[in-house]
């Protein structure tokens, strides 16, 4: 094995990138980058019926959008299969390997009896010392390794510890399918060993595979690579997680408007901690990050969390890269291409003058789509129900005193214009309150909304004459 550190992330192309998964190239990626070597990227495409060109153009868009970034090409394992046919034939040739000629019938009644007798070896090594002669006319083999049955098998792994299966309890494996189709647990092998990966880390779900796999390397004679089994993330309240807990796919992350750091963030604590630290820079991830620290129990997922989390790296952001974001965002959510085409250099200013106050009310880039719906509003505007309901004629008619005051404000910012409204509340006798409200129900045709001088401010002064305008009494 070499000296520098090679990781993988290897998943199968059968639908996005889901979050467990999102997480385990994120671990790969810290394990590598900390030790100054490769994370590689393997699409497991051998199930040909399942593996399809959307997934693996998700799968990939959902890492590039996570800023995980590979070494090296893509490697597609199903191109692999005459790599992968050519070491089982290797461990036929050295005796590690035989070739079986069971039906389907004998297999069924094989399983059937172990199952009944309470037996996890479900086949029975029915052509394992037998003469391939007598083997029934047209049948096509399969090739099975010739697994030890005595003894132990035992893998070292960085999280679970060590972990032994009895030998007399596994099966003689297929390596290669009666069509000449490697199988997945042949496939894995080869293709870690051909790209010289040096760590292993993946779910937990795959550690009864590193027992089959481990025999594969055993009789190829191969070094293993060093295991890390991570347990699978649940729900919150415990239970396997599932869609109603938020299983979704990465891209749905990103058109709930989360960011991409702040959801490296969160999915690098499920599971691995580092003191009572929550919040980490990239480079302190990279830094922190290492295999014994993570947890042996799943962990639990969180919106909650998450949301809280992702507020915090939007009112860290940069005023400038939150407007970058939002416009990027509009590709994925509805209604975002009728929002995209009132972007221009103006609305674009406007957005950018009001960040400050916006992401200060935001968890989540949606919010702050929500809260900028002023910026962008049409005249005249469409009332909320609520707001309607202010606009009584005395409102009204208030409304258009207020107009008048502002229209004497000439150097139009947010310190002037509240000075005049506080010089009419005064004048007229009146809380501020009962001048803001008719204010913002006027501009924003909403009861609530960023504060009322920063929206007089971001819209500039034409532009709130004419909507007060539009709702002052005659």
């Amino acid at each position: 094995m070499t000296d520098s550190v090679v990781t993988r992330f290897a998943p199968s192309p059968t639908g996005f990138l889901h979050i467990g998964g999102a997480r385990t190239a994120l671990f790969n990626w810290l394990y590598a980058k900390k030790h100054g070597g490769k994370m590689l990227l393997r699409i497991e495409d051998t199930d040909r019926e399942r593996s399809t060109e959307p997934a693996i153009a998700a799968i990939l868009d959902g890492l590039k959008w996570l800023e995980l970034d590979w070494d090296g090409d893509v490697i597609y394992q199903f191109s692999r299969a005459a790599r992968h046919r050519e070491a089982a034939e290797s461990l036929l040739a050295s005796g590690r390997a035989y070739r079986c000629y069971a039906t389907p019938e004998e297999l069924t009644a094989m399983r059937e009896k172990a199952r009944a007798e309470g037996r996890t070896r479900l086949y029975d090594g029915l052509w394992r010392d037998r003469d391939p002669s007598e083997a029934p006319a047209g049948m096509k083999p399969t090739i099975r390794l010739k697994a030890p049955q005595t003894g132990e098998t035992v893998i070292e792994d960085q999280v679970q510890g060590r972990v032994v299966w009895q030998n007399e309890n596994l099966d003689d494996l297929v390596l290669l399918r009666g069509d000449g189709n490697p199988t997945y647990m042949l496939a894995v092998v080869v293709d870690d060993h051909d790209m010289g990966v040096t760590h292993v880390i993946r779910g937990d779900d795959h550690l009864i595979n590193a027992a089959r796999q481990k025999q594969i390397y055993d009789a190829l004679e191969w070094d293993i690579p060093n295991m890390s089994h991570i347990p699978l993330i649940h729900g919150a309240d415990g239970a396997k997680l599932s869609k109603r807990h938020g299983a979704l796919g990465v891209e749905a992350y990103r058109a709930l408007g989360y960011l991409p750091a702040a959801l490296r963030n969160y999915l690098v604590r499920l599971g691995w901690g580092h003191g009572d630290q929550e919040i980490f820079s990239t480079q302190e991830m990279i830094d922190a990050f290492d295999l014994p620290a993570i947890g042996r129990s799943a962990a639990r997922f969180d919106f909650a969390k998450l949301e809280n989390l992702n507020g915090h790296y939007i009112r860290q952001a940069d005023d400038q890269a939150l407007v970058t974001m939002f416009e990027q965002l509009l590709d994925y959510v509805p209604d975002g291409a009728e929002l995209k085409a009132k972007l221009n250099d103006t609305t674009r200013a406007q957005l950018l003058r009001a960040m400050p106050s916006l992401k200060e009310r935001a968890k989540t880039l949606l919010e702050l789509i929500a809260g900028s719906y002023f910026i962008f509003a049409d005249r005249p505007l469409e009332l909320e129900p609520k707001a309607a309901a202010l606009l009584t004629p005395e409102t009204r008619e208030l409304i258009g005193k207020l107009r008048n005051a502002l229209e004497a404000v000439t150097d139009w910012n947010s310190e002037s214009t509240e000075g005049a409204m506080r010089n009419f509340a005064e004048q007229n006798n009146l809380k501020l309150g009962a001048v803001a409200q008719p204010l913002r129900v006027a501009l924003t045709g909403r009861t609530t909304s960023p504060g009322i001088f920063d929206v007089l401010a971001v819209l500039g002064r034409d532009q709130c004459l004419a909507r007060l305008g539009d709702q002052a009494g005659a």
